[in-house]
């Protein structure tokens, strides 16, 4: 079988091309893909290439936000069927080293993390067709389910992971700095782990009316009325919990002077070095913690999108054919009009 693949060559070198597919063996699953989501990372890769010290150092199929429907079965597979539905979890940990061990799998030393620049040779991403993955990487969705909103399982497993790492929300004030897909999902994570009052910072109206449609209580432009922070400094600050989508300086400086004495503050974004005021960070007993990835959280999050309890309808704002791939990249990076972009590979 062929199968069309969106294969990066390097900055800026986005290709659309075709290629043969092999059957699956052993306990593998051939899904044919039905929706990707256009993640930062994959948008580094193109206009960047590569995300700080990683690097693109050979061709890489990009993308592991993906789902789509089950077309044949390695000999091995059992409990599902040709035909089904399922979400695609890009993370394959390899279950013996000391972290996985520990189970910490999301710090896996082999880690095979779909469309990753990382390791060398680069692991292959879902942007195709077709895509054999480990039986254990499929989860299944109701037919019902919308495939694109399965495939924002795995941002909003990222989201969970980083509520997990702030501890009980229950009756707390959250502030999320960013208001990107993964701000959105924070939010709607936030919310349904209990948060009172959720406000979320951007410096675009259009992220910030998704965020309200995500569960925001309150939403502040802060290139328009930065002002209206100040009030949530007053008395040492005034949120319980900080997660920091953005990765801008502005937005660091942001939480840690709005958070209450002994808040947590949750680095979700990535970027290159920030400075840190670590005056009032001291002064004010806050925790910093980081986020990485996840693990038990993607079955949660396809849980939760199956069953309704989130509805991601709202972040998904585009969606384009794969050929059109290059105009995708190109309108995900305009944060004026998209939140997440979706790559269709509809036949």
């Amino acid at each position: 079988m062929q199968t069309r693949v969106c294969r990066l060559y390097g900055q800026d070198d986005l290709r659309i091309e075709t290629e043969a597919t092999t059957d699956p063996v052993g306990d593998e699953v051939l899904i044919r893909v039905g929706a990707g989501g256009v993640c930062g990372s994959d948008m580094h890769y193109y206009f960047e290439g590569g995300i700080g010290q990683i690097r693109v150092r050979e061709p890489i199929i990009l993308g592991h936000e993906a789902a789509g429907t089950i077309v044949a079965l390695g000999p091995d597979v059992s409990g599902l069927s040709i035909g089904q539905k399922v979400a695609i979890n890009p993370s394959h940990p390899c279950g013996t080293c000391k972290y996985c061990q520990q189970n910490l799998q999301q710090h896996c030393l082999n880690m095979k993390f779909f469309g990753s620049a990382m390791p060398m040779p680069h692991i292959q991403g879902a942007f195709r067709d077709l895509v054999s993955v480990g039986q254990g990487q499929c989860y299944s969705i109701a037919d019902t389910t919308d495939i694109g909103h399965a495939a924002c399982a795995e941002p909003l497993a990222v989201c969970l992971h980083a509520v997990a790492r702030a501890g009980d929300l229950s009756g707390k004030k959250v502030l999320v700095t960013g208001a990107g897909p993964i701000g959105s999902l924070c939010a709607a994570a936030a919310k349904c782990a209990g948060a009172s009052e959720i406000v979320v910072t951007d410096l675009q109206d259009f992220a910030l009316g998704v965020a309200r449609e995500m569960g925001a209580t309150e939403t502040i432009n802060i290139a328009t009325a930065s002002d209206e922070l100040t009030a949530y400094e007053r008395e040492k600050g005034h949120f319980d919990v900080c997660f920091e989508c953005s990765a801008a300086p502005a937005a660091l400086r942001t939480a840690i002077s709005t958070l209450r004495p002994q808040g947590i503050l949750v680095q979700v974004g990535v970027a290159g070095e920030m400075p840190v005021p670590f005056n009032p960070l001291v002064a004010k007993e806050l925790t910093i913690t980081g986020t990485f990835r996840f693990h038990t959280e993607f079955a949660q999050a396809v849980q939760m999108i199956d069953g309704g309890e989130i509805d991601v309808s709202p972040i998904v704002t585009q969606t384009l054919p794969v050929e059109t791939a290059k105009e995708a990249f190109e309108i995900a990076r305009d944060r004026s009009k998209s939140v997440k972009v979706q790559l269709s590979f509809a036949t």
